[in-house]
């Protein structure tokens, strides 16, 4: 099964935007468009979904994509009860009959027999058939189909079909520029700017090498955790090992390497 919920109404978290990326998502919103966005590993893609929602006031239904994920998965399927069978709404479901907004997130994990439910949602019809019910749904003009993924982790066999990814709009996320991540560090941790200046510093230094056999260079949401051990009075050092380097990569010359880098900003 896959990991999904609803948030209703929550407050709206915070989201420093990048560039017209907020404009761009409230009018496709508006017009019914499907909306794919591309971007690494912890760049916020999720939670610029989770304060979009919450900007529109709409439910959002979060699945997080995954190579054993089915359509009924998605749809929903017929479970056994005390004394009968009933019909349980998958997330995909249950955001088209109240209008909400449905987030698959690393779609191009899912089976690529999976997205094909999305494609009558997608387009013109936005309909969503279920074959075991008989109900055809149509979307509300309220409901959204959001999908992402990781362009970094492509390959030929799991790449989006063109005749899914030509359903949706599209945009890009990057990393954000180091005075728009030193406030997003500054306002999720609370840690000083002169050291939030350091780590985006940091940040930068990591991201810019390229002799490192990374898959993913550190991300925001890294940094947010460095910051977070760094205002409670852990050690920077140690926080960025732990935070940061470690997780990048398991090889131990690699991590001595990065760690130079991380002395190197701080200085020690």
């Amino acid at each position: 099964m896959p990991i999904s919920n609803a948030i209703a109404l929550l407050p709206t978290p915070f989201y420093q935007p990048i560039g017209n990326e907020m404009a761009l998502f409230e009018y496709a919103y508006r017009n019914q468009l499907p909306l794919l966005i591309k971007g690494p590993t912890g760049c916020g893609k999720t939670r610029f979904i989770r304060h979009m929602a919450s900007r529109l006031g709409r439910p959002l239904f979060t699945v997080a994509c995954h190579d054993d994920l089915t359509a009924s998965d998605l749809v929903g399927r017929h479970l056994i009860g005390e004394s009968a069978t009933y019909w349980q709404d998958g997330p995909l479901t249950a955001a088209v009959r109240v209008g909400g907004i449905c987030y698959l997130d690393e779609v191009v994990e899912a089976r690529k027999d999976t997205t094909v439910v999305l494609h009558p949602l997608a387009d013109d019809r936005r309909i969503l058939p279920i074959d075991r019910t008989g109900e055809l749904l149509n979307a509300p003009a309220e409901f959204m189909l959001v999908v992402s993924y990781n362009p970094g982790y492509q390959n030929f066999l799991k790449g989006m079909k063109p005749s899914t990814r030509q359903r949706f709009i599209s945009m890009r996320f990057q990393f954000p520029k180091p005075e728009v991540e030193q406030i997003i560090l500054i306002q999720e941790s609370g840690i000083e700017p002169s050291m939030a200046s350091q780590l985006v510093t940091l940040a930068g230094a990591l991201r810019a090498l390229k002799d490192h056999d990374l898959e993913e260079s550190v991300s925001t949401r890294l940094l947010i955790y460095a910051a977070k051990l760094i205002k409670d009075g852990f050690s920077p050092i140690e926080s960025c090992r732990s935070a940061m380097i470690e997780t990048l990569t398991d090889d131990l010359e690699t991590v001595h390497g990065l760690m130079e880098v991380v002395h190197a900003v701080f200085g020690e």
